[in-house]
């Protein structure tokens, strides 16, 4: 696969990532096109740039991980794996469908080269620290990036993650927070607010970073203050859109768990054109 840091290189592929998910979820006719469609920069920014891997060795031991821990938003890995080779393009459409290896939450019995099976929500930072762990233990310089959902870090079991990364001062571990203000039931300021989310984190001991989670060259930054960050593990607050990229998707709850009809599809593409 080719790697770029051409914003603009970047901002094509994420084009094309949008338009899977659509097509992907209203072939299914179920799915989560929403929090898919707020990930797509910050996915694309990683496995187009960011992270060391190589879809020729997917095995490769000191490769970068990275745990969709958002499980849900498993539209926008699988297009993601797709484009850079490690799965079929040509079965992306078979999402959910008996038999696919695109389930609808990641599992590695269908995908092996998944780092971990997602979607029971509040665990994949936990397991990012434990892959983090181990890469210190083994000398190896590799990263662990894990993306969490603004809902998802309402559980208690992340906070008890963050408490331990920082304690043990786990710094090739990166979390980033798909913040785009809406979980299933609606808007998260009038479900469990996370405000001030920036501080919650500074007191657990984390190095934060807030971003635009839709800007390339922001996000491009912010990996590498990440990366440079030494004694503290890094958090990036991505401020997203759900939706984002369709404009009857956007801000919008009811896109969380519906898929578009044939006929908003048909928008849909027409507007990722």
């Amino acid at each position: 696969m080719e790697r770029t840091k051409d914003p603009a290189a970047l901002a094509s592929i994420c084009k094309q990532i949008r338009r899977h998910i659509i097509t992907m979820t209203g072939s299914a006719k179920s799915g989560h096109p929403g929090g898919s469609l707020s990930a797509v920069e910050i996915v694309v920014t990683l496995y187009w740039d960011v992270m060391r891997h190589d879809p020729a060795r997917p095995d490769w031991p000191d490769r970068d991980r990275f745990i969709l821990s958002k499980g849900h938003a498993a539209p926008v890995l699988y297009a993601a794996l797709a484009e850079c080779g490690y799965t079929p393009k040509e079965t992306l459409n078979t999402l959910r469908k008996i038999g696919s290896i695109y389930q609808g939450h990641p599992d590695k019995r269908f995908i092996p080269v998944l780092e971990a099976s997602t979607g029971s929500l509040g665990e994949g930072l936990s397991a990012g620290i434990g892959m983090a762990l181990a890469a210190r233990l083994d000398k190896r310089d590799c990263r662990t990036y894990v993306l969490l959902g603004d809902g998802e870090i309402q559980e208690g079991q992340i906070w008890e993650a963050a408490m331990f990364a920082s304690f043990h001062k786990v710094d090739n571990l990166c979390a980033i927070v798909d913040y785009n203000k809406l979980q299933l039931d609606g808007f998260v300021k009038d479900i469990l607010d996370l405000e001030p989310l920036a501080d919650k984190w500074r007191a657990f001991g984390w190095h934060v970073i807030p971003v635009d989670g839709h800007d390339i060259a922001a996000l491009q930054k912010a990996f590498a203050e990440a990366a440079a960050t030494k004694g503290k593990p890094t958090v990036i607050i991505a401020h997203t859109v759900k939706g984002k990229g369709v404009s009857f998707m956007e801000n919008s709850p009811k896109y969380h768990g519906v898929a578009p009809t044939p006929e908003e599809v048909e928008l849909a593409l027409k507007e990722l054109a």
